[in-house]
C-alpha cells in the first residue's frame, strides 16, 4: 500500500531531523577532538556503550569513580574557551564543596515518588470518605484534604497519564458503589480491575525508577476492596 503524501511529507522531515542531528553532533565532535564517526552512529542508529568501551573509542576523556579521582585526572588539562583563550586546570588536591539540599527539596523529593503520590492520593480519598460519612470528627477531612492535596500536586510533577488517572478514580467509584449496590461484587470486582490496570500506567514514562510497584499497586487494591 502506498503511504500518502502527508505520510510521505512526514518521512521526509523526520529523516531531514536526523540528517541535522547527525551532522551537529558530528561538527560538535570534531571540535572537541571526538569519535565523531561513533558520534553520528549514536544519532542515526541509537547506538550506546559502555564506560570503559566509551573510553576506548575516545567517546569520554575519563572514568572516575568519585569526584576526587575525577579532579586529579583533570589537573593539568588545558581547556579552550569559546573566547578563543585557553586555561590550564588546577585540579589536583582541590577542596570539594558539597551543598545539600534542604529539608524542602528532600520532602518534595520524597512526595515526588510515584508510590508514595498514590498512597498519599488514595488516602486523601478516603479520609474524605470517611469524613462525609461520620461527619462532625473533622480529623478524616482534614487528614485526608491535605494528603489529596499532596498527592495531587506530586502527580502534577510527573509525567502522568491521564487515562491511567480516569481509570483509578473510576475504580475507586466503583468500590465505593458497591458498598450501596446489591451487585453481587460486579462492580466492587470491576472497580479493583481498573484500580490495577491505571495504576500500572499511570506513570507515562520508560525512565527507571519512576515506575509504580506492582506489590504496591495490588495491596492498594486489596486494602480499598476490603474496604
Amino acid at each position: 500500500k502506498e503511504k500518502s503524501s502527508q505520510e510521505q511529507q512526514k518521512d521526509v522531515m523526520s529523516e531531514k531531523a536526523i540528517h541535522d542531528a547527525a551532522a551537529y553532533i558530528r561538527g560538535l565532535a570534531q571540535l572537541r577532538g571526538r569519535n565523531a564517526e561513533w558520534a553520528e552512529q549514536a544519532v542515526r542508529k541509537s547506538v550506546s556503550l559502555s564506560a570503559a568501551e566509551a573510553l576506548k573509542l575516545n567517546v569520554i576523556d575519563y572514568v572516575a569513580e568519585d569526584v576526587q579521582p575525577m579532579l586529579n585526572q583533570l589537573h593539568g588539562k588545558k581547556i579552550r574557551l569559546a573566547s578563543g583563550a585557553t586555561v590550564t586546570l588546577q585540579t589536583e588536591g582541590a577542596s570539594v564543596v558539597r551543598h545539600e539540599a534542604d529539608w524542602r527539596n528532600r520532602f518534595l523529593s520524597a512526595i515526588t515518588a510515584p508510590g508514595i503520590a498514590l498512597i498519599l492520593m488514595m488516602i486523601g480519598i478516603y479520609g474524605l470518605l470517611f469524613e462525609f460519612y461520620t461527619p462532625g470528627l473533622g480529623v478524616g477531612g482534614v487528614i485526608g484534604a491535605i494528603c489529596l492535596l499532596l498527592g495531587l500536586y506530586a502527580l502534577h510533577q510527573l509525567p502522568v497519564n491521564y487515562a491511567g488517572l480516569a481509570l483509578i478514580v473510576l475504580g475507586i467509584a466503583f468500590m465505593i458503589a458497591e458498598a450501596f449496590t446489591p451487585s453481587f461484587g460486579i462492580l466492587g470486582l470491576g472497580g479493583v480491575v481498573a484500580f490495577i490496570f491505571g495504576a500500572i500506567i499511570l506513570i507515562d514514562t520508560d525512565v527507571p525508577g519512576f515506575g509504580i510497584p506492582v506489590a504496591l499497586v495490588v495491596a492498594l487494591a486489596v486494602v480499598s476492596a476490603a474496604a
